[in-house]
């Protein structure tokens, strides 16, 4: 089997010690890797019940087969650990440039255990780990962070990641950004960093995986993109980007408003596609191996905030500020964008804690005055959470303690202690269900049903003869994950162009059936991974909100409805009633 290393570099940053350790053929074959790799390093080297933010909470960093192969979408990293946010399965992907030079220290997955005793960064060769002093550093925005790390870095083109000031004050939804933009966001990879005293990886080598078929290779690159450069789906993405969404789910009555209490915002003309491409002269940017450009370079033109340059906003950052704080104007959204990005906290997070804290200020449940539509409230409200001042400490702990610690449990809007993206399942309910069983929380990117939803693929109120559609959307996006591909790249490689892809690359000849019973599997380790740590079957559910308060035009899910569909998923996953694998 081609397209991998069999090389597993593991780190220990108490003792600023490493080795390096082969990897079983059968492990490769089994895993794909990736995704499927970094689950099983977790479930072998993490002490169950383990402090997330403990030293022995194991960090995990992945590539998959495509890494270094150039194929596009694939120039993609994972990182896995034990979520400080849900105490759970944790896992968060990022694109732009890490990749390569990850894939070019001939280790197909790196493991970081212990903790510093003051702050280091750390610098990885094929021959070799460099511990560096980060005290420079420390308390640096993730921008200064990364420009100051390219500077100090003895190799050429490195690949760079870093932490900012959330990371290393243990916010629980803090990130890790790579190439200034990019953001392995949800879960809170970056806290996991930070406790270890962590600000940054830098990689580089001159390491080459060796494919089954370069040529090949060659060839279908070739091909797909004179067959696809004038693809609707791509245009689209070229052109809008994922702001686009703004107004696809706001006609679909589904664009989270005002903390989830509507589905459409009025005011949505001023922070769609359209606003930032005329506001913001956003123009697309992709990442490296990649055509699409769904990414968008823009700079604000007017107002307070001219002169701000910056990559997106991205559709989930602005349902997050704009849809549910009710902030109107495009330019805002890019400055919070802006200060989350340089104090690495996770957008969607961030959004959704600022809309509950607006909340919990209108019934009195905390001292400080916040109204919708105020970007001024919602930047100092992040600012205190980083820094955890006043009642930002209680927020930084994550939305559900913070739910807990001010009694409102009946208002917070959250699944295994994550907050969903901005798909109200109210009107999509397949979305409903991939909230509730994400092993991750209330995650959109396990599954991106949405997509089924909103096309028309399946009736969005349906719950009958739902769930095998849904299992095939997840097992899919398992294997992307597993490979590791860009989510945008669903539509231009459907089953069979991933058994082409990985045929190319590792040699392995595998059916649409075998790949669908690998991210079983992977699913099947997921799962045992979070029962392990204390989540089942009660923790696949929704919020109340959702059950309790329909949408402004009567539509709402209830809790037989959502039943019915977590029963049927867990029969056509082979898992018993109470969600639980085979061979547990």
């Amino acid at each position: 089997m081609k397209g991998y290393f069999f090389k597993l570099l593991k780190i220990d940053v108490t003792s600023q010690t490493f080795h390096v350790e082969d990897i079983d053929n059968k492990i490769m074959e089994a895993s794909i890797g990736g995704k499927g790799l970094g689950t099983q390093l977790l479930l072998d080297n993490n002490p169950p019940g383990v402090d997330p933010l403990g030293p022995d909470n194991h960090l995990i960093i992945t590539s998959g087969p495509l890494s270094g192969s150039s194929l596009y979408g694939s120039s993609r990293y994972g990182i896995f650990a034990k979520s400080p946010l849900t105490h759970g399965y944790g896992e968060s992907y990022s694109g732009g440039s890490f990749a390569g030079p990850l894939s070019k220290t001939g280790f197909d997955a790196v493991i970081i255990k212990g903790a510093a005793t003051s702050p280091i960064w750390i610098e990885i060769n094929p021959d070799t780990v460099f511990f560096h002093n980060a005290k420079n550093v420390w308390g640096k925005d993730t921008f200064e962070t990364e420009d100051y790390l390219k500077k100090e870095s003895k190799g050429k083109h490195p690949g760079i990641m870093v932490i900012g000031p959330a990371g290393e004050n243990l916010i629980r939804f803090a990130v890790i950004k790579n190439d200034r933009h990019r953001v392995a966001g949800r879960t809170g990879m970056g806290a996991v960093l930070g406790s270890k005293k962590i600000k940054g990886l830098v990689c580089y080598g001159d390491k080459k995986p060796v494919f089954h078929d370069p040529d090949g290779i060659k060839k279908y690159k070739k091909e797909m993109l004179g067959r696809l450069k004038n693809n609707k789906v791509v245009q689209a993405y070229r052109n809008m980007g994922t702001p686009m969404m703004v107004d696809l789910l706001n006609n679909a009555g589904a664009f989270p408003t005002e903390y989830w209490k509507r589905g459409r915002f009025e005011k949505k003309d001023g922070i769609n596609a359209a606003a930032m491409a005329e506001r913001l002269n956003s123009k697309p940017h992709a990442c490296r191996d990649c055509f699409l450009g769904c990414g968008k370079n823009g700079e604000v033109r007017q107002g307070r905030h001219k002169g701000l340059k910056l990559e997106g906003p991205e559709y989930e950052t602005i349902y997050a500020f704009g849809g549910l704080c009710l902030i109107d104007e495009i330019e805002e959204i890019a400055y919070l964008n802006r200060l989350c990005d340089s104090l690495g906290v996770d957008t969607i997070s961030s959004g959704n804690i600022a809309a509950f804290a607006i909340e919990a200020s209108k019934q009195g449940k905390i001292n400080e005055k916040l109204e919708y539509g105020s970007a001024d409230d919602v930047s100092s409200l992040i600012k205190k959470i980083v820094k955890r001042r006043g009642v930002g400490g209680i927020l930084a702990e994550g939305i559900k303690p913070a739910a807990e610690e001010l009694s409102m449990q009946d208002d917070v809007v959250h699944v295994k202690g994550m907050e969903p993206a901005g798909y109200d399942p109210r009107i999509l309910k397949g979305m409903g269900l991939a909230y509730a069983v994400s092993e991750r929380g209330a995650c959109h990117l396990r599954t991106t049903f949405y997509k089924a939803e909103l096309t028309g693929m399946i009736d969005p109120e349906a719950i009958d003869d739902k769930v095998e559609l849904f299992i095939d959307f997840e097992d899919r996006c398992t294997l992307f994950d597993s490979f590791i591909l860009c989510r945008f790249f669903r539509d231009l490689y459907p089953w069979e162009e991933l058994s082409k892809l990985l045929f190319l690359t590792t040699g392995l000849s595998l059916d649409q059936a075998e790949l669908s019973l690998i991210a079983a599997k992977i699913k099947d380790n997921t799962r045992r991974f979070n029962l392990r740590e204390g989540l089942t079957a009660k923790d696949d559910t929704l919020p109340p909100r959702f059950f309790e308060h329909k949408l402004e035009d009567g539509k709402g899910i209830t809790q037989d409805e959502l039943g019915t569909l977590v029963s049927d998923y867990y029969k056509i996953r082979g898992w018993d009633a109470k969600g639980i694998p085979k061979n547990m």
